[in-house]
Order: C-alpha cells, then structure tokens, then sequence
C-alpha cells in the first residue's frame, strides 16, 4: 500500500508540474489532487524538492537508455531517427524539467550537477554516433566538425519545446508534434552527409514536413 502511496504521488505530481509548471504547484496541491493529508505525502516524500529528485532520476534513466548506441554495429540514419523519436518523447513527458529549468535548477545544486552530466553524455552519444557514421562512408567531418555539431545537437534538443511554444505562441502544455525538431537536428548533420545519404535524409525528412 505504501508503494502504491509513493507512485500515485510521483505520477499525480509529474502531471501537475507539466500542466501548472512546478514553481506554481506546492505539496499541498499535489495532496488535494490525492484527497490525501499533507503529514501522509511528506511520510513518503520529505518536501518538493524530494518529489523532483525522484522524478529527475525516472527521467535521467529513461533518457539515457533512449541515448544508447546501436551495439555491435554502425549506427545508420534511421537510428538517428529513432534515438531522437525517443528523446523528444522522454523530454515531452517530463517537459517540466526543462520549462521549468533555470528555476529548479537555481535551488539544487544537486540536480545541477546531474543536469550538466546529462548533457555531457548527450553530446558524446551525439559525437559517437556522428564517429560511427564517418566510419560507415555515410558521411565526411573532422574531429572539430563533430565535437562542435554534437553540442550544437544538445543545444537545439534540450531547448526545443521552448522555443516551438514562443515562437508559436502556445502554451508550453499543448501537445506538439516533435517531428520539426528532429528535422531540425537533423539539417545540423545534413551538410557533412555524402549525395545519396543526403537525398535519403530529405526523403525521410519529407515525410515529417507534410
């Protein structure tokens, strides 16, 4: 009963942060929403702060599992594809983290620790990946070329939903379609692929613009 307890908080907090945004959702509302008392929600979880560190966790591992590159093989455009489909996805369902970033991040200098982490891991997948690729003649780069596309990969990911909202003019909780995201990462590699590749990339890429 008591984990039941745990994970009905966890999954009740995660949707209020991404519906209201986390700076406007205390541990009181989130217990209302239970119908439970707060003295029951903090026998489980000591503060907010507490609630954000497991879910962070949740969406670190779910990230870095989304990161992994293809075993035993060389990476091809369609695991690029399907690695970004994945992290837009992990990012969406836990989209507070990053609309809610500076602000989570200003008070935790734990978590700001692991974020930097994140985007370390992010931007050697990246690199690894483009490295795979190189070696497979699916494109041409120099070591330079990858570091700097890798970080500039991480940057566009990371901020992203972010950005489609402002320039949109949505509401950071609508749903939104994360195919003009990947396009976009995708362009940031276009230039260094090879003719075939390239005509192969924009044929893909047609499919998300229709």
């Amino acid at each position: 009963m008591a984990r039941q307890t745990r994970e009905r908080i966890l999954e009740t907090a995660l949707g209020m942060f991404n519906a209201q945004g986390e700076p406007n959702v205390t541990t009181n509302h989130i217990a209302d929403e239970l119908g439970i008392s707060p003295g029951n929600l903090y026998y489980h979880y000591r503060n907010k702060d507490d609630i954000i560190g497991q879910l962070f966790a949740r969406y670190e591992q779910r990230l870095d599992s989304a990161l992994a590159v293809p075993d035993q093989r060389l990476p091809g455009l369609e695991d690029i594809w399907l690695q970004l489909h994945l992290v837009f996805e992990c990012m969406w369902d836990y989209r507070f983290v990053h609309r809610d970033l500076v602000e989570i991040l200003s008070r935790n200098r734990k978590l700001r620790l692991h974020y930097a982490r994140i985007l370390k891991r992010a931007a050697e997948n990246a690199a690894a990946v483009m490295r795979g690729l190189t070696a497979a003649g699916v494109m041409r780069a120099s070591a330079d070329e990858i570091r700097a596309t890798a970080e500039n990969i991480v940057l566009v990911v990371a901020f992203w939903f972010n950005f489609d909202a402002v320039r949109h003019g949505r509401a950071q909780n609508e749903t939104v379609d994360p195919g003009r995201g990947i396009h976009q990462v995708m362009m940031l590699i276009a230039p260094f692929l090879r003719d075939a590749e390239r005509l192969h990339l924009n044929t893909l890429a047609g499919a998300y613009l229709r």
